[in-house]
Formats: structure tokens, sequence, C-alpha cells
């Protein structure tokens, strides 16, 4: 009879959370591949590691169920082995060692030699950089920096990812390279704080610098800005994107608010006014530029007034993109202190009321795209439909532009000129020209 020490190992890595949880998995997995195991993400494995999210409450709750679910499965001899990693596990250990004793390990954000060792691998210095891509092939995500040193009052993200850390240029560059030989096209810059990228290492804000490095990169056609600081922003970034065409014009500047006295409270260090400056200066230095922002409602001491304040704002800007969060209450935040004083129920309802808005400017901005020509990269083909997106959107977050499969063939992970044919509050239907 074959006994279990027989069986082939594999390495099921699941991801939960946000870009930069996807950048860690694939980091692992290419080092678990580096070292010849069988490594597989979100399908079937004897051995499980789960890459958790930590950051608001249903992110944490996912984390937890996935965890819980694994457990059991673990218990009813489904799977092998369990090992837990990421925000949540760095930033609540001793309660899940206790609450989940099931699990054979857990690890923080900064043990991936100490995971690789559990799971029977090394840890390859030399592999910097090299990671299994798990994004459709086109596009990948480039983490250019950890961490973060803003103090805003309501994020527990420096409590589980630390200080500000820029990874060099040259790193990046030689990274973007090997992703090109892939064959990937479009790269997405992420970090806590993009806007923060150098000051660690050059002693100055340095993201224009990374960007025409990028840019040579043969291969890479569109490179994505995601969260940019409103804060001390790079304004030499916008020269950048006006001249050259692989930057998509295009920056996710999560906002957070925009009445002065929860800016205060938030620690975010500006103001209305500033804010809808910088946002002017944004659009006059790149005409047409797409911008997306996200805002929390319900932060405490929240009132009716500060809301119609930030709803009459979102109204005037009209951001073409825009997402709403009710604020989640964080231990160990500076805003834990505070008495999370607005009712669950009127969060909601005033998220709700923020989308709306959002979704009509987001319905008269497409209804203007009819008739006109546009550039977009194929992502996938999913059910009648092939599913590409413009310069202006980003993968899984913004609208996407749809092609009718029955009547059209375009290539996935190629560039294809389309023209918009109809839309709706958040998709673009449109045909091959």
């Amino acid at each position: 009879m074959r006994t279990k020490s027989l069986k082939k190992n594999k390495i099921n890595v699941i991801t939960l959370g946000c870009s930069k949880n996807v950048y860690d998995s694939e980091v692992l997995m290419g080092q678990l591949k580096a070292s010849g195991k069988d490594v597989v993400h979100e399908q079937e494995g004897n051995i499980v590691v789960i890459n958790t999210c930590g950051f608001i409450d249903n992110a944490k709750a996912e984390s937890v169920n996935t965890i819980l679910e694994y457990a059991d499965k673990k218990e009813r001899g489904l799977v092998d082995k369990v090992f837990v990693t990421g925000c949540l596990s760095e930033r609540y250990r001793p309660d899940l060692e206790k609450e989940i004793p099931n699990v054979d390990q857990f690890f923080g954000t900064t043990e991936l030699p100490a995971l690789l060792k559990a799971l029977g691998a090394d840890y390859k210095h030399e592999l910097l950089g090299e990671r299994i891509t798990t994004t459709p092939k086109n596009y990948a995500y480039l983490k250019i920096a950890e961490g973060c040193d803003r103090p805003c009052s309501f994020c527990a993200i420096p409590i589980m990812r630390g200080k500000h850390v820029s990874q060099t240029i040259e790193k990046l560059v030689k990274e973007s390279e090997g992703l090109a030989r892939n064959g990937v096209k479009e790269l997405i810059l992420i970090a806590q704080d993009l806007t923060y990228y150098g000051l660690d290492i050059y002693k100055k804000r340095n993201l224009a610098e990374l960007l025409e490095a990028l840019v040579k990169v043969e291969g890479i056609e569109w490179i994505r800005l995601h969260y940019a600081f409103p804060t001390g922003f790079p304004m030499d970034v916008l020269d950048l994107m006006k001249r050259e065409p692989k930057i998509c014009n295009y920056i996710d500047i999560p906002l957070q608010h925009i009445s002065d006295s929860i800016l205060k409270s938030m620690k975010r260090g500006t103001t209305k006014a500033k804010t809808t400056k910088l946002l002017k200066e944004f659009r006059t230095a790149v005409p047409g530029m797409t911008i997306r922002t996200t805002l929390i409602v319900g932060y405490p001491g929240e009132t009716q007034e500060d809301f119609e304040i930030m709803r009459d704002w979102v109204q005037e800007m009209k951001f073409e993109r825009l997402g709403c969060f009710t604020y989640s209450h964080e231990e160990n935040t500076s805003a834990y202190d505070l008495v999370d004083d607005v009712p669950e129920e009127v969060k909601q309802n005033r998220a709700n009321e923020i989308m709306e808005i959002q979704s009509q400017i987001s319905w008269d901005l497409n209804q203007e795209k009819i008739g006109q020509t546009f550039r977009c990269i194929i992502d996938r083909k999913e059910g009648e439909h092939f599913v590409g997106r413009t310069e202006f959107d980003s993968p899984d977050v913004d609208n996407e532009v749809l092609i009718d499969a029955s009547k059209h063939y375009v290539k996935t992970g190629e560039f294809v000129m389309v023209k918009i044919t109809d839309a709706t509050e958040f998709d673009l239907y449109a045909e091959p020209i």
C-alpha cells in the first residue's frame, strides 16, 4: 500500500487582498519553482499557503473565513498542510495561533525566507524580481516600494508593512525587462505611495527618473500609475506623462475626504483648497487625463455637513473613476482613539449616495465616447465577449471594453484599435477597426 509520504506535494498559493499581495504571491511562487517545487495559484494542492489581507473589516473577515475553510479541510484530510502569511498574519498572529491551532505555521509580511524554509525551499537572492505572474499575460504589477511613512489616522498599513523602502531603479528596470521578455506589455506601478519613491535611497522624489528609465524597456508599451499621495506630488511626472506616449494618461490618487475638519483629523496634510488646485493643475498639465480616486464616508465625527461638502465636491469635480468605502475602525491606528460615532446604516447610505452621483457622471462621460476610436488592450475572452481596456482603465476596478465575439475576432494579449458603438455607466461596447 502507498503511504502518504510518497505522494508528490503540490503547493497551492491563495491570494487575498490588493495588488501588492498579488505581487508577493508571484514572488513566492517564483522562489518555490526555482527550488523545484510543484506550485499552482488557486488550484488544487495538498499544501496550502494563504496570503491574507488585514486592511479593513470585510477583507479581514474574508481572510479569516478562508483560513477556517482550509483548517477544516486539513481536519478532514483533504489537504495535508496549511500555512498563512501576509498582512492579517503580520497584524494578528498571536490571536490567530490561539484561535486556529490547526494551521501549521503563521508568517508575517517580511518572513519570506522562513516561509520558504517551512515549505522545504531555499530563498535565492539571485532571483530578485523573478516571479510567476498570475495576471493575464499582457500586464503585470511592478511594486516599486514597500511600506509607508505617512501618518494617516485611519490606516493600519504601516503596522503591517513597515516604513517606506524604495527599490532601486536598476532592479526595477531589470525586473521589467524580464517581464517584457515574457510577453508583458503593460506595467502597473504600485506602492503604498508612489510619490514618496526615492526619498529614502536617492534623497529626493525620484518617480520621474524611474519612469524615464522604464519607458526605454523594449516591449513595454503602457505604464500605469497607481496609488499616488496628494501631498508633495512630484509635478515633473506630469510633464513626462504629457510627452511620453508609453505613460498612460491615468493616475490613481486616493483622496479619502475633502472636508477640511475631517482631512485634519485624518492627518492627511492637505486642505480642500490645496487638493482642488492640485487636480486642476493635473488637468491643465495633461488635458484628457483620467483621474481615479477613492473616498471614505462615516469617519469618526463626520457630520451631515462634512458629508454634503464631499458630495457636492464629487458632483463638481466629475472624476472619471471613483470608489467609495465606509470607514472601518482599526485597532492601533490613531483614529481608533476616536468614537466610531457614525451609525453603520448612515455610513452605507452615504456611500450609496456618492456612488449614485458617480454612476451618473460615468454614464455621461461614457456617452461622449460613442463614435470615438481608442487603442485597446485585450485582456481575455469571457462568455460572448472579448474584454479589453483603453489606456484610461485599470484592470478589475475600471471600465471594460466589450467586443462581440460572435461577430469579431481579436487576439488576447494584443493591442487593437476599436470604435465605441454603445456605452453604459461602467462598460463600453466596441467594434475593431
